[in-house]
């Protein structure tokens, strides 16, 4: 643990948590442009959090701890993977730790905290959201684990780190058969962890197509606030990842001082704005896939990470 490290981390944590709402932000006002609509702007999703932290907290009746304290477990959770994934730098005191099965696993705890939470409340909606988000971690897990796997062969290794390091020192890595195959399938799975189309959609209530909100139909108040925080802190993150790990321009290296973490600052959130806008600009030209269909599109982006794997092992990229 370094003093670059500890530095490195708690910027990571400050850029994530502050500016993932506004990603949300930029992401529908991108969507609303393109929909010949004005939109809220890029700060509305602040004013929404700062309304709902003002508001009284509703807890339904027969109701446990689970449904209490789940919110601040999922955005502490996140806040942790945040502090791991490689986003502003290399170097974090994470890095020990950072591998790929350890953020996944993250990622799965903060969900099935949601599951646990929404099945708490006992209602019909909270039900049928947990079947459907279990049903759609179940096949989502697997896919980014394969994915990424495929990016880790060349690095010969499964930490995050090393993976985005070794594609800085050798961009032609990801240049390859391998690499298309596993941005194609990792696109397809930030929709589905993240509650976007054609998975889910974030701005309806719709009872026969809604998951993540069927979930938080019963949060209230300040815990809402902390549930949506937390979701776009996942958003932000994954996003981040998937730019880094194809394009790591800018990052800062293990030994970077203040500036080159201003700079992986400015880099990250160039990146990210770009890669969410054309994700949000891709949203308007497809249709929410139905229910019983989204096993196939998972299945789907899970063969992709399989193939990408193979790919990796027989075809070797450019210069190598």
């Amino acid at each position: 643990m370094t003093g670059a490290g500890v530095a490195g981390a708690a910027v990571q944590v400050a850029a994530v948590g502050a500016g993932a709402p506004l990603l949300v932000g930029w992401m529908r006002q991108v969507r609303a442009l393109l929909e010949g609509r004005i939109g809220s702007g890029v700060l509305q999703p602040y004013r929404d959090l700062r309304k709902l932290a003002r508001k009284q907290s509703i807890v339904p009746e027969g109701s446990t701890v689970v449904f209490a304290t789940a919110p601040a477990f999922i955005a502490a959770t996140m806040l942790v993977v945040a502090a791991t994934v490689p986003t502003v730098t290399v170097a974090s005191p994470m890095d020990g730790v950072g591998d790929l099965f350890v953020v996944v696993g993250l990622l799965l705890i903060a969900t099935v905290a949601l599951i646990l939470a929404a099945l708490d409340t006992g209602t019909p909606f909270g039900g049928m959201g947990a079947s459907r988000e279990t049903t759609i971690a179940a096949l989502v897990e697997p896919a980014i684990l394969v994915a990424v796997f495929a990016l880790s062969i060349r690095a010969n290794s499964s930490n995050l780190a090393a993976i985005v390091t070794a594609t800085a020192h050798r961009p032609g890595d990801v240049l390859t058969p391998a690499g298309a195959l596993a941005f194609a399938a990792l696109v397809v799975v930030i929709a589905a962890e993240t509650g976007r189309l054609p998975i889910d959609n974030p701005a309806t209530h719709l009872e026969l197509t809604m998951v993540h909100e069927a979930m938080v139909l019963e949060y209230s108040g300040h815990r809402l606030a902390l549930v949506e925080w937390g979701a776009s802190m996942r958003l932000a993150v994954l996003v981040g990842l998937l730019a880094n790990l194809y394009l790591p321009i800018g990052i800062a290296g293990a030994h970077a001082g203040a500036a080159g973490l201003v700079v992986g600052v400015g880099a990250i959130a160039a990146k990210t704005a770009l890669l969410a806008g054309a994700l949000a600009a891709g949203e308007v030209f497809v249709a929410k896939v139905r229910m019983f269909r989204v096993p196939e599109l998972l299945a789907g982006s899970f063969l992709l990470g399989l193939l990408a794997v193979t790919a990796a092992y027989f075809i070797a990229p450019r210069g190598a």
